[in-house]
């Protein structure tokens, strides 16, 4: 066979793929078809590839003709399966727009409104409550300096909470605040007495999580600073903030404690309203539930604070609201706050 008959057969072969094409995309009846299609001509398996593997066969003066001749038929072919795709893109298009037609005449959905959290319910009554017995609202950064958070409050180098296991340090003398007692020097700072503030906020602590703790959550600090202010104001306003806030006389008891920034110091626990005080896991068994840390502010502490102990004292005292939350709400885990559970939080 002379190579001007090969010239001749590829011409055909090339008519031949472009007819045998026309046919089969007569055929195609959605873009997956076409998609399809498309692999079979056009890929390497392809009749397209196999007319430029047949090039090798035709004489250098033939060669660019023909590969010309294929280089065309391969445009025509891929611009014809555009073509054919844009057309499906639109019939589907216009079909989804079919499907999504609104009937304006039916009644519209109700809106989901969104509920306060329990924490955040309960914070903003406890802040409502002591505004109203005369408490300003002061608040403090949530990083704050080793200062704030500790030296100044009398915190011995040694106490052991200022050691990494019990406080999240960013840098040496930084930290996420381990109380919201890091707004007391503060207060000092920029007011003369008499001073009664309190200090909502978040809080830090590198703790086990369990039932009863967690590593974050939420205080209410509260402090008065004036002359002669004694323990027997502190049990007053303690008495008074309880039957406001549960409503009825709650039974407290309290405990001598230690804390660096007060002397003395107690702690206060209150009669668990989960079990009434018969004893459950929330309470551990002993039917009572420590919510508060208290006690009259140590003379150091107002020393740093700009303030003359001999001159003014001050209570102050913290207080945990999961933990009134939990009496409040008779819920039995503090994890459920965070848990993010819309069985529970739907109830609010």
């Amino acid at each position: 066979m002379s190579f001007s008959s090969l010239y001749f057969l590829m011409e055909d072969k090339i008519l031949s793929v472009k007819k045998s094409f026309q046919i089969d995309l007569q055929k195609v009846k959605n873009s997956r078809d076409l998609e399809q299609l498309k692999v079979k001509y056009l890929g390497k398996k392809g009749p397209v590839q196999a007319l430029m593997l047949d090039l090798r066969n035709l004489d250098p003066e033939s060669r660019p003709l023909v590969g010309k001749g294929i280089n065309i038929l391969k445009k025509e072919l891929a611009d014809l399966c555009d073509q054919a795709l844009e057309g499906y893109a639109k019939a589907e298009e216009r079909k989804k727009l079919e499907e999504e037609k609104l009937d304006v005449t039916l009644p519209g959905n109700k809106g989901f409104l969104g509920r306060r959290h329990p924490i955040r319910i309960m914070l903003q009554e406890v802040i409502d409550i002591l505004s109203g017995m005369g408490f300003s609202v002061q608040c403090g950064p949530e990083i704050d300096s080793d200062w704030y958070n500790f030296e100044g409050l009398n915190y011995p180098p040694d106490h052991p909470a200022r050691e990494m296991q019990d406080t999240f340090y960013i840098t040496e003398h930084l930290l996420l605040r381990s109380q919201t007692s890091n707004v007391q020097l503060r207060a000092m700072e920029s007011h003369n007495p008499p001073i009664r503030i309190i200090a909502p906020g978040t809080v830090f602590r590198n703790e086990n999580i369990s039932a009863r703790s967690h590593v974050f959550f939420h205080q209410v600090e509260g402090m008065y600073i004036d002359e002669d202010v004694s323990f027997a104001d502190l049990f007053a306003t303690m008495e008074e903030f309880w039957s406001k806030l549960f409503q009825k006389n709650v039974e407290a008891r309290f405990r001598p404690s230690y804390f660096p920034f007060v002397e003395p110091g107690i702690e206060v626990d209150l009669r668990c309203t989960v079990c009434e005080g018969k004893g459950c896991r929330l309470c551990k068994q002993t039917g009572w539930l420590e919510v508060c840390g208290a006690g009259m502010i140590h003379p150091e502490v107002l020393k740093n604070g700009g303030i003359d102990p001999h001159k003014y004292s001050g209570y102050a005292w913290g207080l945990g609201i999961e933990r009134l939350a939990m009496l409040r709400y008779g819920i039995h885990d503090i994890r459920m706050f965070t848990d993010n559970d819309m069985r529970l939080l739907s109830q609010f």
